[in-house]
């Protein structure tokens, strides 16, 4: 497997954290373009991803300020509630100072909103795989885990407030975080020298708007 320096060359290059099975359509739109290019790291072999490894400590693997981007899209769920810190730390550490990270995850907040109004085990909407409760969303796929994947496991939680806490304690320059149209949290972190307006007016054109 090789480590990221072999994947020099291209005009821009984002880290896909935690990225499943290989698609570039579940990388964000804004990365969609040709010349972004796509490295995939995953904890877990099974997907083949281009880097093994795990997001908390990535030292080994990915010198730092290697990326211009890091989309993290539902995994940071999927640590213990210490690591999580950790993991936003080394977002950081990778990225270069005209970089930034999108992360999308679980909005606890919203869940619970969703168990006060119809219980744990309603149906809160239909995924691909099938309906996904408020029980799935808070602890993890259930169906995913009962076929062996435990990967799939949830052992944390956020909200708006919580996420932009840790990001601001995490070093990054400011962070955009705000409720998503369902049940999940959007947050956009920016380094030092990011072009924070063109970010901006990119994201919009996606559809993904923050307040100013």
């Amino acid at each position: 497997m090789s480590d990221s320096s072999s994947f020099a060359g291209s005009a821009y290059c984002v880290l896909n954290v935690g990225c499943g099975i290989p698609t570039r359509q579940k990388l964000h739109a804004i990365f969609h373009d040709p010349d972004w290019r796509e490295v995939r790291l995953d904890i877990d072999p099974a997907v083949k991803p281009d880097l093994i490894g795990d997001m908390t400590d990535m030292q080994g693997l990915i010198p730092s300020e290697s990326f211009d981007a890091v989309w993290s899209s539902h995994n940071l769920e999927h640590l213990y509630d210490h690591q999580a810190p950790k993991a936003l730390a080394e977002f950081r550490r990778i990225l270069k100072p005209h970089g930034f990270a999108i992360i999308n995850c679980p909005d606890t907040l919203a869940i619970a909103r969703q168990i006060v109004a119809h219980g744990l085990e309603s149906i809160a909407y239909v995924s691909k795989a099938g309906p996904i409760s408020p029980l799935d969303m808070l602890f993890g796929y259930g169906r995913a885990i009962a076929d062996g994947n435990t990967f799939m496991a949830h052992r944390t939680g956020f909200t708006v407030e919580r996420l932009r806490r840790l990001l601001d304690a995490s070093g990054f320059k400011a962070s955009w975080v705000v409720p998503g149209d369902g049940f999940d949290i959007w947050a956009v972190a920016l380094m030092d020298a990011t072009d924070a307006g063109a970010l901006r007016r990119h994201l919009e054109q996606t559809g993904l708007r923050f307040p100013k």
